[in-house]
């Protein structure tokens, strides 16, 4: 045999040998990162429900009205008064709701995102819509347990959606449960909320929620709500962040059958947030009467009321529009 020859066998002898180091090496590091706990133990399969009427994840770029009622959802909530308590108008009641997926597999704060500063949003509501309250649970004592305290001003149905992101997707997901409150539910015939396009005024304040384009909305098309709020004397407005947001807006069906739950739209030349609402928010463009848009697109005619959810001079305010979705 050659010295050449021999000098190429021992090179693939060599070359071997650096392929299974740097195979072993790179198995070790994968094993390595898999044994590194990462928080979560659910994965993206765990919220996935095949057939028919299935419940999908949120695209938040994309908002609009979800059906949460009608879908199945890949979660499972469970509501149970503390002490076994009967809920009452007026009378506050301490929850513990139970959140699970469609396996058993129990969801607690490790599984779920922060989104605009909470892991989880409850949206409760009583039959007549009038009666709107948001409120964040926490975690309790036992995996997948959340706490939380509701006073309800009305008697009746409440319905509590939840609205929360997995950490395993990244996307927007939603559950309800109902609880029934006693007490007095007949409507007060008196009540009336502003309509799309006109101004209502409190304290000394002037609020108004309008189109940015048309005067209608339009069932299954698009569209853009604008919330303005100015004072009476036209000083600045001393709005202040609620959940990373200046304004919220939520809209509810008159049949409670789901939700959307709105954000303000990012304007062009404006830094798009941090999804978890963390970061100080940037200034008003116009102290005086500042506006924010609220991209939206409804599937059905018929009548929704819109919540406007703000913080005004350290008080958190809530103010109904009625709104009007035509065919």
């Amino acid at each position: 045999m050659s010295t050449e020859s021999t000098t190429a066998g021992r090179g693939d002898v060599v070359n071997w040998r650096s392929v299974a180091a740097i195979t072993a090496a790179a198995a070790a590091l994968y094993f390595g990162f898999r044994l590194i706990p990462t928080g979560t133990n659910l994965h993206h399969m765990d919220f996935q429900v095949s057939g028919a009427n299935a419940l999908e994840m949120c695209d938040p770029a994309n908002p609009q009205f979800i059906p949460v009622v009608a879908m199945r959802s890949p979660v499972k909530v469970a509501l149970s008064p503390e002490g076994g308590a009967e809920p009452a108008a007026g009378r506050e009641t301490r929850w513990k709701l139970t959140l699970a997926t469609s396996g058993g597999k129990p969801i607690g704060p490790v599984d779920l995102m922060t989104v605009h500063t909470r892991k989880m949003h409850l949206l409760l509501v009583d039959p007549s819509l009038r009666d709107y309250q948001h409120i964040h649970p926490e975690p309790g004592a036992n995996p997948g347990e959340w706490i939380f305290s509701h006073t309800p001003l009305r008697g009746g149905v409440y319905r509590v959606f939840a609205d929360f992101t997995p950490a395993a997707t990244g996307r927007g997901l939603y559950a309800f449960a109902d609880y029934t409150a006693a007490g007095n539910a007949t409507a007060d015939p008196a009540w009336r909320a502003p309509r799309l396009g006109e101004e209502t005024e409190r304290g000394a304040f002037v609020l108004g929620l309008g189109l940015e384009k048309g005067d209608v909305v339009k069932a299954g098309t698009p569209g853009t709500l604008v919330f303005h709020v100015r004072a009476k004397d036209g000083s600045p407005v001393p709005l202040e962040p609620v959940m990373g947001a200046y304004v919220h807006t939520t809209a509810f069906d008159e049949a409670r059958s789901g939700f959307a739950h709105l954000h303000p739209r990012v304007e062009p030349g404006e830094v798009e947030p941090p999804k978890d609402g963390l970061s100080p928010l940037p200034p008003l463009k116009n102290p005086t009467r500042p506006r924010f848009a609220f991209d939206v697109m409804i599937p059905r005619e018929g009548r929704y009321l819109v919540w406007a959810q703000f913080r005004l001079g350290g008080e958190e305010w809530f103010q109904p529009f009625a709104l009007e979705v035509a065919p």
